[in-house]
């Protein structure tokens, strides 16, 4: 089946609405210094020049889960991954204020990163309400399909975590009939109350602020990798 580890195309426009001065200079001062590499394989020693955990984030969006996360665990490392600069811009306004010197940043295809970590190198993988491209004939475009799943299997340590947030109804559904699916997860819910609470160590984002504000029910799933 498509989907996104075939397609590699990033939809929707790059940025926003035009820097402010000291935005630009965040962009041009503090995004060369924590971002990944350009080429070659990523590891906690190539990152952050020593041996460490290592957490990974598709699409973290305004960047404030990131860096919730990361100031939770500072002996980690984490890698944000967002191809809309203006989401850049939120994280590295986070990286700064925060003081924090755990965070690595890649402006593109979150994929392209995840694939030059080695095998069984994370604690954690993070996507929170991503897209959901409603439509069916979309349905190829989203990232709980087996290919990058498959990906974060990989990549992901036995025991590791797979967090996934949505307030999408469709993409609620959907995921959770492929994760069902799935024979190298396990679901850490028993009761729906499991996965409909928010957990102490998982910081809010905007984009659950304002689903609530429209009066939409946020969903958090746990998965262990077995």
């Amino acid at each position: 089946m498509t989907d996104p580890t075939s397609i590699r195309r990033l939809y929707g426009r790059r940025q926003g609405h035009k820097l402010r001065q000291g935005q630009a200079a965040l962009v041009e001062d503090l995004l060369p210094v924590v971002s990944i590499p350009d080429e070659g394989p990523l590891d906690a020693q190539a990152l952050f020049g020593d041996i460490r955990p290592l957490e990974f984030e598709i699409g973290f969006g305004g960047g404030e889960h990131l860096a919730g996360q990361a100031a939770m665990r500072p002996d980690h490392g984490f890698i944000g991954c967002e191809p809309f600069l203006n989401g850049v811009v939120g994280a590295l306004n986070h990286i700064r204020d925060g003081e924090l010197e755990n965070v690595r940043l890649h402006m593109g295809d979150a994929l392209e990163a995840l694939e030059r970590l080695p095998d069984a190198s994370l604690e954690r993988v993070y996507l929170l309400h991503p897209d959901p491209w409603r439509k069916a004939r979309h349905a190829k475009r989203r990232m709980v399909n087996d290919g990058p799943l498959d990906m974060i299997a990989a990549k992901l340590k036995p025991g590791g975590e797979f967090r996934l947030g949505t307030d999408d109804p469709t993409y609620c559904r959907w995921s959770m009939m492929v994760m069902r699916g799935r024979r190298d997860f396990a679901w850490q819910a028993e009761a729906a109350q499991d996965f409909l609470t928010r957990p102490a160590d998982w910081p809010e984002t905007r984009y659950e602020r304002k689903a609530r504000r429209q009066g939409h029910e946020v969903w958090y799933f746990r998965y262990l990798r077995l």
